[in-house]
């Protein structure tokens, strides 16, 4: 006798595996608030690490390491980095690789001062360079989610070809914020309690992302698609379109950096945001995101960026150059990935 159950029962462990997926994508958000993810071991470390390059400074470098204007060449460079180390911890939870978001920025700021040399005003500047960022990380996400290209490639490629876009646009020249769009400057020159304009901005994007990935659906799903796209799938989630808006987002971020460092540099540049995908990848591994994807915390990647930052202004202002910061950036990023990898099989 045949079963009339049998179509039913072959439907039943998608709707078993959705309430699995879906409480473990609450596990995130389950926690009482930001203090409590500061009381986990990983933070706690990173706290320490931050306050012991503190006292290194102190001690080697006291007369430059203990002034204002040091500390607000540090938050300068820790807010346009750290917009992007946002996009780039919801990339990674999610399981992908973002290779090109410094070139996406620098894309951006050239497109949107090439607008400021044709009399455009600066909310339009400031639009262009966000809708570029957004723009360019959505061919990512189309590449990847429904072109199917491997992250590493898709974004590998988006890399050289908006570099190569920044050149060709700005003819390799550095363009100016031509006068009439002080109001980008000012984010950098105008302070509030001493500090730019800029930083208070970093600081709405991190608090942002933080409420976007611990308080919202698209967090729980993002931990979902990042620790199981299969399980997340046949929890009913569309793991492409997901995969879709965490480039989008990704280049959001873009975009919003660059309206930053043109405030900070008053340019738009080819060169811009050189190499800050190392830094905004060290930064979110040295914060505890898996690379594999799943796991990981905003406060951690914006602890990791700071400790990060800090190591370079330690190497500036101890006058090593250049070549030196780079060995010594690829050394951390070695030793983070190490150290994360013994943590995961300890626990196995």
């Amino acid at each position: 006798m045949t079963d009339s159950r049998g179509p039913q029962a072959e439907k039943a462990p998608p709707a078993d595996e959705h309430v699995r997926v879906e409480a473990q994508a609450r596990k995130p958000a389950a926690r009482t608030g930001p203090l409590a993810r500061f009381g986990e071991a990983r933070h706690l470390g990173l706290l320490v690490a931050l306050a012991l390059l503190v006292v290194v400074g102190l001690v080697t470098r006291p007369e430059n390491f203990a002034t204002t204007s040091n500390l607000v060449s540090v938050l300068s460079l820790a807010a346009t980095i750290g917009v992007i180390t946002v996009g780039m911890t919801f990339v990674i939870i999610g399981g992908g690789i973002d290779l090109s978001v410094g070139a996406i920025m620098a894309l951006a700021s050239v497109w949107a001062t090439t607008l400021a040399t044709q009399s455009y005003g600066p909310f339009v500047m400031i639009l262009c360079a966000v809708l570029v960022g957004t723009g360019a990380g959505l061919v990512n996400g189309l590449l990847i989610s429904y072109g199917r290209v491997v992250p590493f490639i898709a974004t590998l490629a988006m890399l050289v070809a908006a570099r190569g876009l920044a050149q060709r646009m700005s003819d390799r020249k550095t363009q100016l914020v031509q006068q009439g769009n002080e109001t980008i400057v000012e984010l950098s020159t105008t302070r509030v309690l001493g500090l730019p304009l800029l930083v208070y901005i970093f600081a709405l994007v991190v608090l942002a992302g933080w409420i976007l990935l611990n308080r919202t659906t698209f967090g729980r799903r993002t931990y979902a698609v990042g620790g199981n796209p299969e399980a997340a799938r046949l929890a009913g989630i569309d793991v492409r379109r997901h995969t879709l808006l965490l480039y989008a987002l990704s280049g959001l971020c873009c975009g919003i950096a660059a309206v930053l460092i043109m405030a900070r540099t008053t340019t738009g540049s080819s060169t811009h945001g050189d190499l800050y995908e190392l830094d905004a990848i060290a930064a979110v591994i040295i914060g505890g995101t898996l690379l594999t994807g799943g796991r990981g915390t905003i406060i951690g990647s914006i602890l990791g960026l700071m400790i990060f930052t800090l190591i370079t202004n330690l190497f500036i202002l101890n006058g090593l150059n250049t070549s030196d910061q780079l060995i010594a950036k690829g050394l951390i990023i070695v030793v983070a990935v190490l150290l994360q990898r013994r943590g995961l099989e300890s626990r196995t």
